[in-house]
């Protein structure tokens, strides 16, 4: 099968590597849509991923084509998304079923071999089925959208809280979309400048703000999804007295606060939250199933949020939309064979 293989930092080509060999009760996906995540960008071109070769890519769909295990051939010829986190399934966390915080957890597209290539081998049950009218596309988004429910849910708010969402990538847009389908209204979007205010635009009632020194907004809850210092210190700067931050953004690097911006923290009795991915239990409950009904009933707008769609062969192209900022974008996407 063709993939993209990650032979050191910096070093990806387009090689002919051997279609995976299935243990007992895993599954070959035939990928079909794979959407490129902002950590994607210095997991292959500054930091590397757990081990070389590796084959990135954790945010997919497809049809599943192969099953080790007899008890699973109904599945073969489904429509899926998965959950790209796989839990070991005995330590603490995971005996109380909080899978997204497992302590030895394996992770497809960076602990072990991803979607950027043909076929991808899965655990059965990681696999969300799709049904037949949510897009391999659409469904490519379900991990960062889970992601960002996920978030939402860690917040203590009421639908008339007064919201703000620090950053303008795929899950601050995400968490916009998402607030506005449950029925959040006094959402703003704070941005260091107007590139994506067209953009925003198509995603609900969203006030679009750009971040300056004269800003007298405060909020009831603010998200931060960047991941820097600059953001959290807007963070802190927009929390109101009481209010809650939710730090979601993946940090670029060591974050330091000064003591004034450590004080806001007390002074404003303020509550900070982290939260990281999403829950996921099988075909159970959770951030996935809630998502998958939500595209399924045409809540959220994955059309305007994928901007630019390029075939596999063509990754290289895309990922260096994303790493040097050739053109704007929300969330790029790959695909074998569209739909």
């Amino acid at each position: 099968m063709k993939a993209y293989v990650l032979n050191k930092i910096g070093d990806l080509s387009y090689e002919n590597v051997p279609v995976p060999e299935l243990r007992k009760d895993w599954a070959l996906i035939k990928v079909k849509a794979a959407g490129i995540c902002s950590s994607d960008i210095p997991r292959i071109y500054e930091r590397g991923t757990y081990h070389f070769p590796t084959i990135p890519g954790h945010e997919f769909a497809g049809e599943v084509v192969k099953v080790n295990g007899e008890k699973y051939n109904d599945i073969v010829g489904k429509r899926v998304a998965v959950f790209p986190l796989i839990p070991c399934g005995k330590c603490k966390q995971c005996k109380n079923k909080l899978y997204e915080m497992c302590e030895n957890y394996d992770y497809i597209g960076s602990r072990r071999n991803g979607a950027f290539a043909e076929y991808v081998e899965v655990p059965v049950w990681n696999l969300i089925e799709l049904g037949d009218n949510i897009p391999y596309e659409a469904a490519a988004l379900m991990e960062p959208l889970s992601v960002a429910l996920h978030a939402i849910r860690k917040a203590d708010i009421s639908n008339d809280s007064s919201i703000a969402i620090i950053g303008t990538g795929t899950i601050a847009i995400a968490i916009s979309q998402i607030l506005n389908a449950l029925g959040y209204s006094q959402i703003g979007i704070i941005a260091r400048n107007s590139n994506k205010k067209s953009l925003i635009s198509r995603f609900g009632n969203v006030e679009y703000i750009i971040e300056n020194e004269s800003n007298t907004y405060m909020f009831d809850a603010v998200f931060e999804c960047v991941g820097s210092e600059e953001a959290i210190e807007q963070a802190l700067k927009y929390a109101g007295t009481g209010a809650q931050i939710i730090l979601v953004g993946n940090p670029y690097g060591n974050i330091n606060l000064s003591q004034n911006l450590y004080w806001k923290i007390l002074r404003k009795q303020l509550t900070v939250k982290g939260t990281w991915n999403s829950t996921y239990d099988g075909q159970n409950e959770s951030d996935w199933t809630t998502v998958r009904s939500m595209l399924k009933n045409n809540k959220i707008n994955t059309r305007d949020m994928i901007t630019q769609k390029y075939h596999q062969e063509d990754l290289i192209e895309a990922l260096n939309v994303m790493k040097n900022h050739i053109e704007t974008y929300c969330k790029v996407m790959t695909f074998w064979n569209e739909e």
